[in-house]
């Protein structure tokens, strides 16, 4: 049993939680990811981490409710326990100094963005940063990016805060000489960024935790098509080239059972049937 050492409401339905696990804490390094499960009946779900303590034995998610399995996980509190949590898992980001690094996040993965962020701050680079959310009332992790970052911008879609969608990103690309690009946040959102830098030909890494399973190769649940190439994204990633990533594809698979999930959370939230 894996310990909740700190839980945190960041926004409405976005939970920090620290879990006490040294022996993943002192193994993890940024990019990788976790599967913990709830309870013995409990879905796997994977998580990318948004921090470790090696000395206190600690790590740290970011976990948005959007369904059955991660709505049990919010109601846990301090204290609780949760059965199972495996790790840590995917490739670790590359990290090294590679000049200006363009850090851009949004929504819940802002978080594990910041630990990358970090990484790359320690590691001699320049790093500029940008976060978004839908609205303001949703933006996560900004006084910890602003902390690794050495210039920073915000954006919501409905232009509550910050710039209105990813203008800013536009103009950086016209105005600045960027040697590497990192995105972490929605599918639709990575794709925009890497359509955006493209055309200047700047590196772009993208992180996909798509649907799966065992998350160590076996399943097959969580391939992607990366430079026409089948790939697994628990083993040849997270981190790909935005580039070649197939996103349609990629969309595509990751609603093949939204119907099911909306089901299972409809009957959990009413008290029925678990599915």
């Amino acid at each position: 049993m894996y310990n909740i050492v700190t839980k945190r409401e960041l926004v409405p339905h976005i939970n920090l939680f620290e879990f006490s696990a040294k022996e993943i804490a002192v193994k993890t390094k940024p990019g990788q990811f976790i599967i913990l499960r709830v309870n013995e009946k409990g879905e796997r779900i994977p998580l990318t981490m948004a921090d470790v303590d090696p000395e206190k034995g600690t790590i740290t998610v970011v976990c948005h409710e959007v369904g059955k399995s991660t709505r049990q996980l919010g109601q846990l509190e301090e204290g609780d326990c949760i059965l199972d949590l495996l790790g840590p898992l995917g490739k670790p980001a590359e990290i090294g100094k590679f000049g200006i690094v363009l850090c851009i996040g949004g929504g819940v993965m802002v978080a594990p963005l910041y630990f990358q962020a970090k990484a790359l701050h320690e590691a001699g680079n320049k790093v500029i940063g940008g976060i978004g959310a839908r609205t303001e009332n949703q933006l996560i992790f900004e006084n910890e990016m602003r902390e690794v970052c050495d210039e920073f911008y915000v954006a919501t879609d409905d232009g509550t805060r910050g710039y209105k969608g990813l203008g800013f990103l536009e103009e950086l690309l016209k105005e600045r000489k960027i040697d590497r690009v990192i995105t972490m946040g929605p599918i639709l959102m990575m794709k925009k960024v890497s359509e955006l830098t493209r055309p200047y030909s700047v590196p772009t890494i993208v992180n996909l935790i798509p649907i799966m399973v065992d998350g160590m190769g076996m399943c097959g649940a969580c391939r992607v098509t990366v430079g026409g190439r089948t790939l697994f994204a628990c083993v040849d990633g997270p981190d790909f080239d935005g580039h070649q990533v197939d996103f349609e594809e990629l969309m595509t698979r990751l609603k093949m059972y939204s119907p099911q999930e909306k089901l299972a959370f409809v009957f959990y939230e009413e008290g029925g049937s678990s599915l």
